[in-house]
């Protein structure tokens, strides 16, 4: 492509001294002729869903997983009541060491307009995340995020040949929590279990606030009801368990348990999770928290219909496309 500059006050010389007014140049020159960007710096990324303006996608660099850290960053410290240390304070961003061999699924808000001054950049807006870890990667690595917490080293020791994923940090925008973004987000995750083959998803989920007898109703609840069989039980270390029978079984009214139960843990219920055996208090992010597992085959076959058979996988983003236009 071919640009005809009219040339600068200074000459040639002046925009070749700065180097970001040739660029603008470059920029009004294509606007005007209504043709492509002028730079296509990178590959289209891995779409797996849309719904109107916003678009799930694999986070395809480091700038990407940044945003998702801000984002986390956003919820966990500024809205939750997560403890900052100074490091994370001032670079306000939710990071750990574990983001760096995570796929993070990205949902993306693409209404966001380009900016007047810089037209060729476009700053698409995060507004939910999810961290999952495959256990090929983990095994390479540091281990599971989950282990500080539950041992769950026995588990995967008795499933051998089963693929485990772990799922974290998952977290929505307060403008965004809406059944839709969470659907697309789910969209996204099971699009990415499909296509890994991954067979048991576990990880954390979280209470806010770090006395759990103010959430006794709900937490006895999970013990009785959603406690895992033997098959799938995990501990919590004994350092940190907290025992979550706190109320015998025929005292706990299940229709108010449930209305204390996040819409999280509810949604992995939904589905055929188990939970872990006993909480565990999170200081640092002021929670406290549960152990869900999910195997793939204990999924209610309800859910396939809107989120694909699990030994189908389809055209990436398909199911969505056809419903959320």
């Amino acid at each position: 492509m071919r640009f005809r500059f009219k040339k600068p006050a200074g000459g040639f010389k002046a925009l070749r001294a700065k180097p970001m007014a040739l660029l603008r140049a470059a920029a009004r020159t294509a606007r005007r002729k209504r043709r492509f960007p002028l730079f296509p710096l990178r590959k289209p990324p891995k779409v797996y869903g849309r719904m109107g303006s916003l678009e799930v996608q694999l986070a395809r660099s480091g700038a990407d997983i940044k945003k998702a850290q801000r984002l986390r960053f956003e919820v966990f410290y500024r809205e939750m009541s997560a403890v900052p240390t100074a490091r994370t304070l001032n670079k306000k961003r939710d990071e750990d060491k574990y983001d760096a061999m995570c796929d993070h699924l990205l949902v993306i808000d693409k209404s966001v307009e380009r900016s007047e001054r810089r037209p060729w950049l476009k700053r698409a807006k995060v507004v939910g995340t999810y961290r999952v870890l495959l256990q090929d990667v983990a095994e390479k690595n540091e281990g599971f995020y989950t282990q500080g917490e539950y041992d769950i080293a026995p588990l995967i020791a008795r499933k051998p040949g089963v693929k485990f994923m772990e799922l974290g940090r998952s977290c929505v925008l307060k403008p965004y929590r809406s059944k839709r973004t969470v659907e697309l987000l789910w969209q996204g995750l099971w699009t990415y279990v499909r296509e890994h083959g991954a067979e048991v998803m576990l990880g954390c989920a979280s209470f806010a606030g770090t006395d759990p007898s103010k959430h006794a109703l709900a937490l006895s609840f999970l013990h009785h009801y959603a406690r895992a069989p033997e098959e799938w039980l995990v501990p919590a270390h004994p350092g940190l368990r907290v025992d979550m029978n706190m109320i015998p079984k025929e005292q706990v009214n299940v229709k108010e348990a449930l209305k204390g139960v996040p819409p999280l843990i509810k949604g992995y219920l939904r589905l055929g999770a188990f939970t872990g055996d006993g909480a565990v208090i999170d200081k640092q992010f002021g929670t406290t928290d549960v152990l869900i597992v999910l195997p793939v085959a204990a999924i209610d076959t309800r859910y396939f219909t809107h989120f694909g058979a699990r030994d189908e996988v389809q055209p990436i983003g398909a199911a969505l496309d056809k419903k959320g236009q």
